[in-house]
């Protein structure tokens, strides 16, 4: 199947799910629970719209290629003195005294 035809079969799955949503709010009443899930359908809703929009832009729209800059670590122990004046924290200072 075709990407425009896997959009169109999820679109008319979601319609059915809504439907669902409205005969079963019919029968359970407009309760918080049910809310949510019309909610929820709601949002599946916009999310495949954005979806249906981005895809017809080509299949890499929007997503700009960024070469991944490793950095290393070095495994040799930090130099004590950039920790020289530094407090423990949530231990107090090293003197006993609050500032």
């Amino acid at each position: 199947m075709s990407l425009q035809d896997e959009l169109t079969a999820v679109e008319r799955n979601l319609d059915d799910l809504v439907r669902s949503v409205g005969r079963l709010e019919t029968q359970v009443g407009a309760g918080l629970e049910i809310r949510r899930v019309r909610s929820d359908t709601d949002h599946l809703r916009e999310s495949l719209a954005l979806l249906k929009q981005s895809a017809a832009c080509g299949p890499q729209a929007g997503r700009q290629a960024v070469p991944v800059e490793m950095v290393t670590v070095s495994d040799a122990p930090y130099d004590a003195t950039l920790w020289a004046d530094a407090e423990d924290e949530g231990l107090g200072s090293r003197t006993g005294h609050a500032p």
